[in-house]
């Protein structure tokens, strides 16, 4: 009694020493875990000095992203033997007398727009007056007229003045009066150049910024690494780069998909009759610049010209027709042909940024948004303080397949889990799914299951939603059993190509012409949904394959199953505490099905023991084969040898066994005699 009491003591003072470790590493690990306020923080005041700053940094954006643009340019010319001065001077200034002149023929043909609109008024009315008459019996348009005149009757009508008594005149005030002089020369030439001193000084301060930047371009890199990332010059050389190629790129590419978009158009309004043809095309350079909102506003201007300058209707419809036919083919053609989606941004990424660069610095940040937002990619994606800004703006995914399999099975939406099965299975085949996403997705819900942070009802939905999804992949795996007997009939002429890839190799799988064989889920709801994805892909090569759930593996079922004619019988397992009760159920499988293989799928993704352990676990077990994957499995459920011959177990006696068995008979007989 004394003993045990002891024990109990030990028992609990272990346990209370286990209790405080984990204690003290929760802290440990919450004390090492950054705080995110800091960065919050430095965020929030970052927006803050960028809005009440845009006057000097906005050039500072506008300068520094044509340096990425041009800087490409200036290092060709550079390598070909042209000086530094020669070739940062010359660039710039051709690129911006190419800006400049761009700038006046936009300026010019405006002001011959804004002149021809008063012709147009005539068509207008005569449109407008005939959509009137064309319209509904109830001639909505009419009454929707006369409504807004009311309105705006009632609301010009001045309101009576209530007199309870008379008043007395009101006093006549006086006329105030402005006097008129003729300005002085200086004074016409001051309101003129006035509004030109912003726009032509930010020019100005633009261009000095980008030819200085271009001249120092490697010194300010070793200041900003010195500044920023000394501690890790890999790191920051590899962002600053990767920030540089992308924005570079996406510029110059993004500049060539507009051009190719413009002059087409010019081409095509100026055969279509569309006056200024020259402008709209021009503009629609500059506008597809602006995310989603650019190309609209670029095709709006052209088609309400081409409603306004011709009578009839012809010439609208074949202006929107244009405007369709070059969308179809700059998006569908001509951009993934040239950068794709080289940005690294999602769409919804591009529109938030969109409205937040335009909140910020107005038109110009909306023009800038994409380059700038891939800047902060970049930064998110090789520093960790700003890790949140690669997760919410990149288009990468941020889970793994497996986790996200996982989370659709968890969340209960076999739809979604089959949509992304199927993106999948487009350059895998689904024993490559099995094998490397599904599998691995259920021994996570096996490992938060043996944790306890997963319920049985959860585990039950899991498994559910998993079985749907494997019946949503039937009609995938009808196809590829189709493409068995092929793929066969070329593995036998490519066996010398074949073997120096392993990686094919893997899921190289033998027919199962002839075969039957019998998968069984070893000990839980997620054990059966693996055995029925082996039996699936069992059935794609070609094998009688069957499914039985682990309620038949207890005492008073087994002895029902039905093995007459399996080649082999399967258990898959995902829980490892059931290879402690493996050896009885392969022996009873065996006593059973004596002319079948009986085998153990134990599901592993990595960590997979070697060749000796995976033995001694064989000869332990008495199984015909112990192993971890998909395409293993597949093999040896159809492989040719035979199966093992059961050793039955002899007690071993232990030394002096019968002696003290002798003695113990002696006292028990001594015991009743007295």
């Amino acid at each position: 009694m004394l003993k045990f009491s002891r024990g109990i003591d030990q028992d609990r003072a272990a346990a209370a020493g286990g209790l405080q470790q984990v204690a003290v590493a929760r802290g440990s690990a919450a004390a090492a875990q950054p705080s995110r306020l800091p960065t919050l923080f430095a965020t929030a005041a970052t927006v803050a000095v960028l809005y009440f700053a845009r006057d000097v940094f906005l050039p500072l954006a506008i300068a520094i992203l044509l340096t990425f643009a041009l800087a490409p340019l200036v290092s060709r010319l550079r390598r070909v033997g042209c000086p530094r001065s020669v070739a940062v001077i010359g660039t710039v200034t051709t690129a911006f007398l190419f800006l400049s002149a761009f700038g006046v023929v936009i300026a010019m043909q405006v002001s011959e727009v804004a002149q021809n609109l008063p012709t147009y008024q005539y068509n207008i009315v005569e449109k407008v007056r005939t959509l009137k008459e064309t319209g509904s019996e109830s001639q909505i348009l009419e009454r929707i007229g006369r409504v807004i005149e009311r309105i705006s009757t009632e609301i010009s009508r001045p309101e009576p003045e209530v007199r309870a008594s008379p008043e007395p005149t009101p006093e006549t005030k006086p006329l105030l009066v402005e006097i008129f002089s003729p300005q002085r020369p200086v004074e016409t030439l001051k309101n003129i150049i006035n509004p030109l001193l912003g726009p032509l000084a930010t020019t100005g301060l633009v261009i000095v910024v980008v030819i200085f930047m271009l001249f120092e371009r490697e010194e300010l890199r070793d200041r900003f690494i010195r500044l920023v990332g000394y501690g890790d010059l890999h790191r920051t050389t590899e962002a600053l780069q990767d920030a540089a190629a992308r924005v570079g790129r996406y510029l110059l590419m993004q500049l060539v998909v507009n051009i190719t978009y413009g002059i087409p158009l010019a081409i095509g309004l100026s055969l279509l009759g569309i006056p200024n043809a020259v402008l709209w095309g021009m503009l629609a350079i500059v506008l597809r610049f602006v995310p989603y909102i650019g190309p609209v506003i670029a095709a709006a201007l052209p088609l309400f010209l081409a409603f306004a300058a011709a009578p009839g209707w012809s010439l609208l419809v074949w202006t929107a027709a244009l405007f369709i036919v070059l969308e179809l083919l700059s998006n569908n053609v001509v951009e993934p042909w040239l950068y794709g989606s080289r940005t690294g941004l999602s769409p919804l990424a591009i529109i938030v940024a969109a409205i937040f660069w335009a909140w910020l610095w107005g038109p110009v940040g909306l023009v800038l948004s994409t380059p700038l937002t891939v800047c902060l990619v970049v930064l998110g994606r090789h520093v960790p303080q700003f890790e949140f800004l690669e997760i919410l703006l990149g288009n990468e995914p941020v889970l793994d397949p497996k986790e996200r399999l996982y989370q659709r099975l968890l969340a209960g939406d076999p739809d979604e889990a089959t949509d992304n099965a199927e993106d999948m299975l487009q350059e895998k085949y689904l024993v490559e799914f099995y094998d490397t996403v599904a599998i691995p997705a259920l021994l996570l819900a096996e490992r938060d299951r043996a944790r306890g942070a997963l319920t049985n009802t959860q585990a039950a939905q899991i498994a559910q939603s998993a079985n749907t999804l494997i019946a949503n992949l039937e009609e995938i795996a009808g196809e590829e059993e189709g493409e068995e007997e092929t793929s066969a009939e070329a593995q036998e002429s490519d066996d010398d190509d074949d073997d120096d890839d392993d990686d094919a190799d893997e899921y190289d799988l033998p027919p199962g012409d002839g075969k039957s064989v019998l998968c069984v889920g070893g000990r839980s709801d997620l054990d059966d949904v693996t055995a029925s994805m082996l039996a699936q892909t069992l059935w794609i090569q070609g094998a009688d394959a069957a499914q039985a759930t682990h309620e038949v593996l207890k005492a008073g079922n087994i002895k029902a199953l039905k093995l007459k004619g399996r080649n082999a019988v399967v258990l898959s397992v995902l829980d490892q505490d059931f290879m402690r009760h493996a050896k009885f159920t392969v022996r009873r499988l065996k006593r059973i099905a004596p002319a079948a293989r009986v085998g153990i799928v134990l599901w592993k993704e990595d960590g997979r023991p070697g060749t000796t352990e995976r033995d001694q676990l064989i000869e332990s077990l008495q199984a015909d084969f112990v192993v971890f994957g998909m395409g293993d499995a597949v093999r040896e459920a159809l492989s040719d040898e035979l199966p093992r011959s059961l050793k039955l177990a002899h007690p071993k006696i232990a030394p002096g066994y019968a002696i003290r068995r002798s003695k113990r008979t002696d006292t028990e007989s001594t015991v009743k005699a007295d």
